[in-house]
Formats: C-alpha cells, structure tokens, sequence
C-alpha cells in the first residue's frame, strides 16, 4: 500500500482489525510480544508486516502530545486511544501471515531516533 493513501482509522476499525486475530505459536511475529512499547533498531514492514492504515489525521499539523488522562503510555495495560499521544502519531500495520495488529511510530528527541512497535490488544482500545 502506497503510505500517501492509506486510510485514516478510528478506534473501530482497529478493533475490527485485531478482534478475530489469534497468534498461532509458529507465526513469524509470535516473537513480537510488545504488550507495551517496544523499542526496534528500524521500522519493521515488508515481508513480515502490512501497512494498513493510519491514525495520524493528516489535517492536523503538530497533533496533541496529551496521553489519556491517567495513563502511562509505556504501561503494557496502557489504553490504546487514536485521539491521544503516542497513538495519534501511529501507523497500523498488521501480520501478512496472520493479520495481528502493530502500531508503529518514531519518537524524535533532541539527540536521538527511537522507532517503537506495540501490539494491538482490542480490549485496551479506546475512543
């Protein structure tokens, strides 16, 4: 999928995409457990993941840096919200061998590159 096109998501649709997904143990992304953040030395994509949409909203230039209200976002049992920080800066991309789903994004600091991968567990998300 071309990245300039893909889809604008909501909390639905990532529900949809992950609710009837099961890891089976000999998938090649069984290795990414990433209840929480994880930190990878690159962004992970093909073969092994499909990009699938975004929940970044390409109308807003600098979305907000607010997490959901009383949550740590590095928290393995953090609430995955579209509308919030780090989410709203993610791409969705899921398993090409059995469709679970990744959020990935980049935090950019004053002297470092941290590319950053989460499993999406659809009873974590949120509106």
């Amino acid at each position: 999928m071309d990245p300039a096109t893909v889809p604008l998501w909501g909390a639905d649709e990532l529900r949809a995409l992950t609710a009837t997904s099961a890891v089976p143990a000999a998938c090649a992304c069984a290795g990414l457990r990433c209840a929480g953040w994880e930190s990878v030395s690159a962004p992970l994509g093909e073969p092994l993941l499909q990009l699938r949409a975004t929940l970044r909203d390409p109308a807003l230039d600098d979305p907000t840096l607010d997490e959901w209200p009383g949550s740590r976002y590095w928290a393995a049992d953090a609430p995955i919200s579209p509308r919030h920080f780090p989410y709203n800066r993610c791409q969705v991309w899921a398993c090409a061998a059995c469709g679970s789903g990744f959020l990935q994004y980049t935090e950019y600091g004053g002297y470092y590159v941290d590319h950053r991968v989460r499993r999406v567990e659809p009873a974590l998300v949120q509106e």
